[in-house]
């Protein structure tokens, strides 16, 4: 018999691997940076379009990975075997990935490593969900989300140090051994779920297999507001890839820090989230299930004052201070999203919803730092158009543009979380008046 103390530990295991999950994304968003990396896979260092399309790429893969392979991990292998399979597959495909020495076929291996993470949070929730009642999820859900902050707060300075001290493909090649030498001992040593929850029973047929999967799909379809959160998840994740893809970058190019600069400077936003993520928990908790959505609502606002803010303060300082408070304000949402999907779902069907949810949204999400690029090129190109070369203020007012992308993605947060509190609202009044009634 476990103590309940024991399923922290698998909580805090989902952290790490959600930590190491976000160096290898971001990675490749450190290394457009490196002319020699550029030049490896055929790029140049103006293509701003096809630079955001490798964030994009994985997004895809892991969109839609997470919509169509979650149901079948669920209820195949479990949360503890398809965690170990993911992270043998995403280690491989980054320790590979300098072999591929043109720009299809990075982008290939890109979409690869985005099937193999795809899964990841959905299964996070589902050990979540079993583990945690509805009014003690937010602290397990914060630290589990606390990972992507430290992935990204960790990732871009050690990124940035393996690429001034050694061959860009290092930085693959380490990432690749870390996923698999440190997650896979922390998934078997303290991965695993309660008796009754069936987690990897096998299927006694083909038949038994796929009526398994078609159920959980159809359970998690029936999930109360999914079309809701999944729009509220879609527009918070693209502010996410959008900022965090293109910050290294902006940093160096509009705001004119040095590469060492850079790699601190860009890991200070993360570290805000880390923070406000736990925070979030803390709050989701305090407050109640009732009052949750305006924590999307008040961290919506906050984010897109704090953007507006840094792409117009003229002092790069403090642009970067700002940037800083914007992920403060977007950690704050983000323990709220999978936390608001386990009270919506059942138990059964908490890793498949989440896979709706985190699926779409990440592919919707996905075409944010392509649509980001594709801003700051044509505002770049265009404000530079009377000289033969694209000046830095040009380059400077095209990731303005691009980034004033991201306001837009917190007005639509802002508005799915007040829905969101006016439909429960709603059902709320309603179950009291039948009760009432009856």
């Amino acid at each position: 018999m476990q103590s309940k103390n024991f399923r922290w530990y698998g909580v805090i295991t989902l952290f790490v691997i959600v930590a190491i999950s976000y160096v290898d994304r971001i990675n490749i968003a450190v290394l457009i940076t490196d002319p020699a990396f550029l030049k490896h896979v055929g790029l140049d260092a103006s293509d701003r379009v096809s630079q955001g399309l490798l964030a994009t790429a994985f997004m895809l893969g892991y969109g839609i990975s997470a919509f169509v392979l979650t149901p079948f991990c669920s209820a195949l292998f479990g949360v503890r075997r398809s965690l170990i399979y993911g992270l043998i597959l995403w280690g491989v495909v980054t320790w590979a990935s300098p072999m591929f020495n043109s720009y299809g076929l990075l982008l290939a291996s890109r979409v690869l490593l985005g099937v193999s993470e795809g899964p990841l949070f959905s299964l996070a929730s589902s050990y979540i969900k079993a583990h945690f009642q509805s009014h003690e999820n937010g602290k397990p859900n914060a630290l589990v989300n606390m990972g992507t902050g430290l992935g990204l707060a960790v990732g871009y300075p050690l990124v940035g140090y393996l690429l001034t001290q050694f061959e860009w493909d290092s930085s693959f090649h380490v990432l690749g051994v870390l996923n698999i030498v440190l997650g896979i001992p922390l998934v078997l040593a303290f991965v695993r779920m309660p008796a009754g929850h069936g987690d990897g029973v096998k299927p006694s047929s083909i038949g038994d297999a796929m009526a398994r999967v078609a159920g959980i799909v159809r359970g998690a379809l029936h999930t109360r507001h999914l079309f809701l959160i999944t729009l509220l998840t879609s527009a918070a994740l693209a502010y996410l890839w959008g900022s965090s893809n293109w910050l290294p970058t902006y940093l160096r190019e509009a705001r004119g820090f040095s590469m060492r600069e850079m790699g601190w400077i860009a890991s200070l936003p993360q570290y805000a989230t880390v923070l406000a993520v736990f925070t979030g928990g803390v709050l989701i908790d305090k407050l109640g299930r009732d009052r949750v959505p305006f924590i999307f609502m008040g961290a919506s606002a906050g984010v897109a004052l704090s953007v507006l803010l840094a792409i117009n303060a003229r002092d790069p300082y403090m642009a970067a201070t700002c940037l800083v408070a914007a992920n403060f304000f977007w950690g704050l949402q983000s323990p709220a999203i999978p936390s608001t999907v386990q009270h919506c779902s059942r138990p059964e069907h908490t890793a498949s919803a989440f896979g709706v949810t985190n699926g779409v949204g990440s592919l919707v999400a996905g075409f944010m730092p392509a649509l980001m690029g594709g801003v700051i090129s044509a505002v770049s190109h265009g404000s530079g158009a009377a000289h033969t070369a694209v000046t830095a203020a040009s380059s400077a007012a095209g990731f303005f543009a691009g980034f004033a992308l991201l306001v837009g993605t917190q007005v639509v947060v802002f508005g799915c979380g007040f829905l969101l509190w006016w439909r429960e609202r709603a059902q709320r009044t309603a179950a009291v008046s039948g009760s009432q009634l009856s």
